[in-house]
């Protein structure tokens, strides 16, 4: 494989960094010495001569390590090609890896400029943050913080070697939070700015997908420096475009499956609604709307082909439930039976709090798996942590692991929302979903997206694929939506969800 930008159509296999080394070492030993640090040099001069053609000066800032050395190596070739690097070095060169020293070398060799300081850089120049790989443990300090503040706010596109220096390979943690919160990091200007790229080399990291990751990797790159992965099985895996299924036309609406939505308790009867329409215009055969307040309506005139019941009167052996959108403390009072007799069922919000504060209904939803009972859980990350019974910040710190755990606890498929979301279940890989953007923080895109899943289990749909392929196709709609109007749930649930 040449260098390529990695698109979303198609699924990616991920590997954290232990995976990572094991390739790396296996391609090592069958290359000539420093032939792989030279084909990541190579790659990572090709980028950014594509990303910037007409700079007038290229920025390469090398860390002590072999990150560095990638950087050397883009140096030279760069150089070699009549462009103006140059390379600011944080290390000591006796104690630079083998690959790396040589790599100085030759950088040497071709003329490079090595300065202590930073050059000034324009709009038209680049940047390459050489400086820490998947190998780094600390966060960055002294004059290499000093260099990221500044390539980081600076006029000039910034191209990371391999990880953007600070972030974790395996969970997205960012060690620069501090730098983020500083006051020059704020508005357009900051961090996280549209300007960033990445180049993953050998394996793509399954943190640069999740947690900060998105934010901090940019346009994300691949280059697996011709070195196949063979039998290492992937970390993980990004998810691509779900197929679309046809549907025969001997069909009926019986053939697409009932949806039976309840929550609603009172004063949030909106989240059963938002829940009902987007299993409709999910393609649900039938759904039922059983709001959890006795004096909710019974008819909404926009959506007539919604039909409301009470929750006594949903026959829960034939239906796919999604329960607890807006579900308040009421919905304790149901979830006993729902979780026993619901053919199918989708857990969110309220009946996940609930399931936290009582033992006896944890061990329900246990029982529950271990028949075979089809089961999605939608935790965000709070939600996430009441039912592990940490706080969201551990959630956060490792969202893979969490999302994992909670499958295997429960056995059950696990939706992890948030940037990069996760879908885990037991015995298989996990997954990360590439779409999505910050649009949908707004009230009861959780409930429009529990819909869709419950959509895509009524279709006889297994719980893995219908959560990804709902996750994927809800993340989507928010990267098409217009910039200039707002992402409401409402909106969102009738934007012909399916396609």
């Amino acid at each position: 494989m040449s260098l390529c930008r990695v698109d979303f159509c198609e699924p990616w296999p991920l590997f954290g960094v232990a995976a990572t080394r094991r390739i790396e070492q296996a391609a090592m030993a069958q290359l000539a010495p420093h032939a792989l640090m030279q084909r990541a040099g190579l790659a990572v001069a090709r980028l950014a001569l594509a990303l910037a053609p007409h700079s007038r000066t290229i920025w390469i800032a090398c860390g002590p390590g072999n990150n560095g050395g990638d950087g050397f190596e883009a140096a030279m070739h760069l150089a070699q090609w009549g462009k103006h690097p140059v390379v600011t070095w944080l290390g000591d060169e006796a104690r630079l890896p083998a690959d790396a020293r040589a790599a100085l070398q030759r950088a040497r060799q071709a003329g490079v400029t090595l300065q202590d300081e930073p050059p000034p850089v324009e709009p038209g120049d680049l940047v390459v943050d050489a400086l820490l790989g998947i190998g780094s443990s600390r966060p960055p300090e002294g004059q290499m913080r000093d260099w990221l503040i500044r390539m980081n706010s600076g006029p000039a596109p910034v191209l990371a070697v391999d990880l953007p220096s600070g972030l974790d390979a395996d969970t997205g943690g960012y060690a620069l939070d501090s730098i983020a919160e500083a006051d020059h990091f704020t508005g357009d200007s900051g961090i996280f700015h549209a300007k960033k790229h990445t180049l993953s080399l050998l394996t793509l990291k399954p943190g640069l997908f999740t947690a900060h990751g998105r934010d901090a990797a940019g346009c994300v790159w691949f280059d697996d420096l011709d070195c196949n992965a063979g039998a290492e099985p992937s970390t993980a895996e990004l998810l691509g475009t779900p197929a679309s299924v046809a549907r025969p036309h001997a069909s009926h609406k019986g053939t697409f499956g009932d949806v039976a939505v309840i929550g609603g308790a009172r004063g949030m009867g909106g989240a059963v609604l938002l829940a009902g329409s987007a299993a409709l215009n999910s393609g649900a055969g039938k759904v039922f709307v059983a709001p959890l307040d006795g004096g909710a309506m019974t008819l909404d005139q926009t959506q007539p082909e919604l039909m409301f019941r009470s929750p006594n009167a949903i026959d829960l052996e034939s239906s796919t439930v999604v329960c607890g959108c807006g579900g308040g403390d009421t919905v304790a009072t149901v979830l006993p039976d729902v979780l026993l007799r619901s053919k199918q069922l989708v857990l969110d919000a309220d009946a996940l709090n609930a399931i936290a504060a009582d033992p006896a209904l944890q061990q329900a939803l246990l029982e529950r798996g271990e028949r075979g009972q089809p089961t999605v859980l939608t935790p965000h990350p709070l939600e996430a942590a009441r039912l592990v019974g940490t706080d969201a910040k551990q959630i956060q710190a490792d969202r893979l692991g969490a999302a994992q755990r909670l499958a295997d606890r429960f056995c059950c498929t696990v939706v992890l929302k948030g940037s990069g979301t996760v879908i885990a279940a037991r015995g298989r890989c996990p997954a990360f979903n590439p779409t999505g953007n910050a649009k949908l923080a707004t009230a009861g895109t959780g409930d429009v997206l529990a819909g869709m899943i419950g959509a895509g289990l009524a279709a006889r749909g297994s719980a893995w694929d219908a959560a990804c392929a709902a996750v994927y196709r809800h993340g989507m709609a928010a990267d098409r939506w217009p910039n200039d109007e707002a992402l409401t749930a409402g909106r969102l649930a009738k934007n012909r969800l399916r396609r």
